[in-house]
């Protein structure tokens, strides 16, 4: 009989309850303890979900003081770093939701903290187990597009604007660029091998959210929702970002990989005004490349499944805490993933081109 992992969620919020479901939904699993630092609340979070013997914490450090094999950690994104830095240092490996950090220090911290106690760290990108993703990674990777050259990702809700702590940055540390481009950036960088950026020249914007005619939160509203970047990485690469929660255009455009011997064209799923990026499924591929001369369009055939690629994320983190493996999706390599946000940030702050030091 397998031994029965112990789990506590740090954070209270929607996104928590997502990890309880995924959690439910595997043998051998129990959660143990919440914590959540509004009074009460984590005690409403266990009532809710029904967790019979869960322990309910204000303080997420007392929390860490148990006999826990891991940690979820679901708070908004400005306490993601010291939360980490201490789940590891009290020796326990970590579920991360997405961005890593708010800046690039926090990230290298992080990640430096995981190294030295040995403990794992795993950042949430559940879009990676789409089998579509892999796919993509594989074409890339293949050598078939030749020398991939020019990237372009991201793209666009036409309104899709979350409200709450999302909008807050004292409490997000960004908007759109860190909440769904992460997502966009993880799926090109990790299919490219993650290179390693050099310089970031950006532009943001927040005309729709402080408007009250697109944003009931308006006069709340300090982020950014829409944002584009031209990114410099080693190896002469260059990556076109751009992301918007809100905008008057149906989309911004695909993903898109040029290389000097084929392109691959990347769609996003779903329709309607809360989609058009690539925080779910993938929707279409296509090859442009030449037969013997001839400009030639090769759609790839998805590959169709039924998976919950929240569950995946779960389960893939439980089973390599329960079988001793790496973190599936390492905190080290997200590190470059948040340098390129830190850096677009920045840019876009100073409204000039700025360097990224790793």
């Amino acid at each position: 009989m397998s031994k029965q992992l112990k789990i506590g969620i740090i954070g209270g919020g929607g996104i928590a309850g997502a990890h309880v479901r995924a959690y439910r939904e595997l043998n051998d699993v129990e959660i143990v303890a919440v914590a959540d630092a509004v009074p009460g609340k984590a005690a409403q979070f266990i009532n809710h979900w029904e967790l019979s013997g869960a322990r309910a914490f204000d303080d997420y450090r007392q929390l860490l003081e148990l006999e826990l094999d891991g940690v979820s950690i679901c708070t908004p994104n400005v306490a993601h770093y010291q939360v980490t830095i201490d789940a590891l240092r009290a020796g326990k490996n970590v579920m991360l939701e997405k961005p890593m950090s708010v800046t690039l220090e926090e990230a290298v911290e992080m990640a430096q903290t995981a190294e030295k106690t040995g403990y794992m760290l795993n950042v949430g990108f559940q879009p990676r187990y789409d089998p579509n993703m892999k796919l993509i990674q594989d074409l890339v990777q293949s050598g078939e597009l030749g020398k991939v050259y020019y990237v372009e990702t991201g793209g666009g809700r036409r309104r899709g604007m979350p409200g709450g702590t999302f909008i807050r940055k004292e409490i997000a540390g960004a908007g759109a660029i860190a909440d769904i481009g992460c997502y966009s950036l993880d799926m090109a960088l990790n299919a490219l091998g993650y290179p390693k950026p050099l310089t970031v020249s950006a532009y943001s914007s927040n005309h729709f959210g402080t408007n009250a005619k697109f944003h009931p939160e308006a006069n709340r509203f300090d982020v950014e929702d829409f944002g584009v970047a031209m990114v410099r990485f080693e190896g002469d690469l260059v990556l076109n970002f751009k992301i918007s929660w809100a905008m008057h255009m149906d989309t911004l455009g695909p993903t898109l990989f040029l290389g000097t011997d084929a392109g691959l064209k990347v769609t996003p799923a779903g329709t309607g005004p809360w989609s058009g990026v690539f925080d779910g499924k993938v929707g279409s591929i296509t090859m442009y490349h030449d037969i013997k001369g001839h400009h030639t369009e090769s759609a790839i055939p998805l590959i169709a499944h039924n998976k919950n690629l929240f569950h995946e994320k779960i389960r893939d983190f439980v089973e390599a805490v329960r079988d001793g493996k790496p973190a599936p999706i390492p905190g080290e390599l997200i590190v470059r993933n948040q340098a390129v946000i830190d850096g677009i940030l920045r840019s876009s702050l100073l409204k000039r081109e700025v360097e990224i030091h790793l």
